[in-house]
This record gives structure tokens, C-alpha cells and sequence, in this order.
């Protein structure tokens, strides 16, 4: 834009000397850098004329809003006393995931907390921690990996398929999935999600499509994998419709890949301006839900959500397809994503960071590791436990201390004890590095019955 535009030209058309300034001009040269600067303070004066007509507006709505009125920034203070609060299995969660939690519940806008089983240190919420707050959402409180998930799906096969196709399957996995930041299908397959308007109108949002094309039906690095394994459903149960056996399953843990990570990094940079916070406590800056990027992060978060789902139905189509065989059963469930959900018969937003939905009769699957079983599981509704349970085994060891602590060839003793075939994978997601599930599940017992169980044979990771 030839003559960049300045401060001052907006203050001459009759913008107020205030913050709402330096929004523009960040709207301006982040969306209208290329165009001519007579038309961008065309542009601006009808903003400025009728502003209640651009609220909401994903390119104009922010400055519409710092004219009606602008959002409150100033440094909160953390109170001195804790939200109530519940913790499960506390004789085995480090002392460092319950000072991030009690630092949490100190928030002005705290209602109510909880930390599972599984908990361990994190960024801002720690993993395994719960917390409902007062109309604000916490994008650290979801997490960088957005609508991380499970998904089971059952097939009408018995376990002796597993043992007599071993190794077409392992060639499935092989083949047919990708991890990782570079891996992505040969033959793409689209999604009705692509259309949503959110990807046309969140200018955010619209960069990030084609990488989001491109990665759907992929998995992450890190602790996500596929895998195929032995079905046990031990009682009977009216969502899951089957008898109690052994069948044959598939089992993802993915996220939102690319799509999620940018969105958390882009709102947590917008939380931090807006929410300044004690050192301390900085990763749990919070959007306020009455405000435009509040509003806007909740519709990316959830097309996040959405997407992650998007990749396992794409990953377990795939497969099934493979197989030649419909299935059955899919039981899935997110554990990094905040909801509005009543607590105590008023709403607020529960953010689970690494916790499973437990409400009452919910369907979960709770992963343990690739040579550990995990458990299909019925939420019980514990309103202590904010309707939650762990997610998972969660950590005994960091990823650096099980590079400096185990070798190759212990893992691979593991895996051959437990008869279980990994493609990728690495010492730092060692079946050592996690806590005894079985522990995790008899310390949460008032939080979920055990319909079933997972048990992993066949395990596909990332390099």
C-alpha cells in the first residue's frame, strides 16, 4: 500500500485516541497491506459510522468492538484462597501438577477443579487437569494439540485373525497411515468440514486450510499411534450392542495436527496481551467469552475439534476398508477441549487437558501403553470429578529421562514379552515411560465402570 498508512489518518477521520487505533492499523496491515490507502480509510469510516453493523465481523469486528467497547486489559491477580477442588489418586501425581492446578484455582475466574489419576506436570492446566471457569476460556487450558482424541472402532472378526493375518495387518499400518509433520496420503479424500464458513471467514483459519486438506487422515508425532489389538467386552452394555468376547479392534490417538497448533499459538498470544498475569501463572491467560477474539476462538476450537474427529473417521475408513469388513462398535471421545457444560446448575466452561468425558452412561476409551491394556469405559457422572477421568496411563518418566534411562533393546524385551509388533516408535515413548494403568483404573473407580478392554498387538508411531 503506497503512502503507509498511519495512526494519525485514523485519528483525523475521528477515531478515538485509545487502543482501538493500534487494533486497526494491526487489521489493516495484516488484511489490507496491498490495497490503496484511500480506500482502507473508506474502508475504516464506515467501521467508524455504524460499528454495531461489523460486530462479529471476522476482519472489522475486532476494531467494531474497540469502538462500542474496548476490551479491559489490565493485570489480574491471582486470589488467595483455592476454588473448590477434588484430586484422584493423590499419593501418586508430583507434587509440581498439584501446585500448577492450585495455582489455577486461584484465578478470579475459577469456579471449580479436578486432577486425575494419570495427572502430571504440563503448561498452564498440568496434563489429568480439570477446570471450569466463569464465561472465559483458557486456550492453554485445551492445550496445543486441540481436540486430541480416541477412537476405537470393534470388527465382527475373532482374535485368531489377528494371529493368522499378522502380518497383512502390520502391512496396513505401514502403508496405509501416516505420522509425522511431512506424511501425507498419496490419494487425499475431501470432507463436508472443508466448507464450513469458518474456514472461509476466520482469516486465520482460511491460511491454514490447504495444510489441513493435506494432513486429513494423518496421525501426529509424539504418543500418537494406531493400532490393531484384542477386543474383550467383559459385560453387557445398550450403546456398545455387543456380547461379551474377543473381537478384533482398531484403536487412534491424533489431534487437530497443524490445523490445532496454530490456532492455540495464535489465541494464547492474544490471551497474553489482554489477560497479563503473574510470571508464574502467564499460560493461563484467558479470552473473555463476551468478547470478539473470545468468540472467535471458541468457533476455531471447535473446527478443530471437529477436524481431529474428521482425521480418525478418515483413518479407520481407510482400514475398514482394507479389512473388507464394516464395523461394529466405534466408541471415541476427545481429551483436550473445553465445553460449556452445567456445573453446580449454572454453565461454565469445563476444560479438560488431557481428562476423559465421564458423564453419566458416556462412552470413553482410556489408552494405557503399547504393551498395557486400555479400557473401554461407561462415565458414572461424578459431579466431584466435573463429569471427567483420566485419559490415559500418563507419564512415570519425561521423554528425555527415558533417552537418558532405557535403551532399544530393553524395549524391545518389552515388546517381545507382551507379543506386541511396533513399526516406529522410540525409547521415549517406551512402555516404561508410563504409570501402571491398572493402578490409574482402581484409583478412579467412582468416576467410570469398565465395560471392556483394548489390548495392543499390532502398533504403528512415528519415526
Amino acid at each position: 500500500m503506497g503512502n503507509k498508512l498511519k495512526g494519525r489518518d485514523l485519528i483525523g477521520i475521528g477515531f478515538p485516541k485509545n487502543n482501538t487505533v493500534n487494533i486497526a492499523l494491526g487489521i489493516i496491515n495484516r488484511y489490507h497491506k496491498r490495497e490503496k490507502k484511500v480506500r482502507v480509510l473508506e474502508a475504516a469510516k464506515e467501521v467508524l459510522r455504524d460499528p454495531q453493523k461489523f460486530m462479529g465481523d471476522p476482519i472489522w469486528g475486532k476494531v467494531a468492538e474497540g469502538l462500542i467497547k474496548p476490551v479491559e486489559v489490565r493485570m489480574h491477580e491471582l486470589r488467595n484462597t483455592r476454588a473448590p477442588f477434588s484430586i484422584y489418586g493423590e499419593n501418586e501425581i508430583d507434587d509440581q501438577a498439584k501446585y500448577q492446578l492450585y495455582d489455577a484455582l486461584k484465578l478470579p475466574i475459577a469456579v471449580s477443579g479436578a486432577l486425575m489419576p494419570d495427572a502430571h506436570a504440563g503448561y498452564g492446566l498440568p496434563i489429568g487437569g480439570v477446570l471450569a471457569t466463569e464465561n472465559a476460556v483458557i486456550p492453554y487450558g485445551v492445550g496445543v494439540d486441540i481436540g486430541c482424541r480416541m477412537c476405537l472402532t470393534v470388527y465382527p472378526m475373532s482374535a485368531s485373525y489377528l494371529r493368522g493375518k499378522q502380518a497383512m495387518l502390520e502391512n496396513i499400518l505401514r502403508d496405509h497411515t501416516k505420522f509425522g509433520p511431512y506424511e501425507t496420503h498419496a490419494k487425499k479424500h475431501d470432507h463436508e468440514l472443508f466448507e464450513r464458513a469458518a474456514f472461509k471467514e476466520i482469516p486465520l483459519l482460511k491460511r491454514l486450510k490447504d495444510k489441513a486438506f493435506r494432513q486429513l487422515g494423518t496421525s501426529g508425532g509424539g504418543n500418537h499411534f494406531v493400532e490393531f489389538g484384542l477386543v474383550t467386552i467383559t459385560e453387557e452394555d445398550p450403546q456398545v450392542q455387543l456380547p461379551p468376547g474377543e473381537y478384533l479392534g482398531v484403536l487412534s490417538h491424533s489431534g487437530s495436527r497443524a490445523l490445532g497448533a496454530n490456532i492455540a499459538k495464535h489465541y494464547t498470544y492474544l490471551a497474553s496481551k489482554q489477560c497479563p498475569l503473574p510470571k508464574n501463572v502467564q499460560h493461563l491467560a484467558w479470552l473473555d467469552m463476551d468478547t470478539h477474539d473470545g468468540q472467535e476462538y471458541w468457533l476455531a476450537m471447535n473446527l478443530a475439534g471437529d477436524y481431529a474427529k474428521a482425521c480418525h473417521d478418515d483413518i479407520h475408513y481407510r482400514i475398514g476398508k482394507l479389512l473388507g469388513s464394516k464395523a461394529v462398535v466405534k466408541i471415541e471421545n476427545h481429551h483436550n477441549f473445553a465445553w460449556k457444560e452445567m456445573v453446580n446448575g449454572v454453565e461454565r466452561i469445563v476444560h479438560r487437558k488431557g481428562a476423559t468425558p465421564a458423564g453419566q452412561d458416556v462412552l470413553g476409551i482410556i489408552p494405557g501403553s503399547m504393551t498395557a491394556p486400555g479400557y473401554i469405559v461407561r462415565g458414572l457422572g461424578n459431579e466431584d470429578s466435573l463429569n471427567s477421568a483420566s485419559h490415559g496411563a500418563g507419564r512415570l518418566h519425561s521423554r528425555r529421562a527415558c533417552k537418558e534411562q532405557f535403551t532399544q533393546s530393553q524395549v524391545k524385551q518389552q515388546l517381545k514379552t507382551h507379543e506386541v509388533s511396533l513399526i516406529g516408535g522410540g525409547v521415549d515413548e517406551a512402555p516404561m515411560a508410563y504409570k501402571d494403568i491398572k493402578r490409574v483404573m482402581q484409583n478412579q473407580q467412582e468416576l467410570v465402570a469398565v465395560v471392556g478392554t483394548f489390548t495392543p498387538k499390532i502398533v504403528r508411531m512415528d519415526k
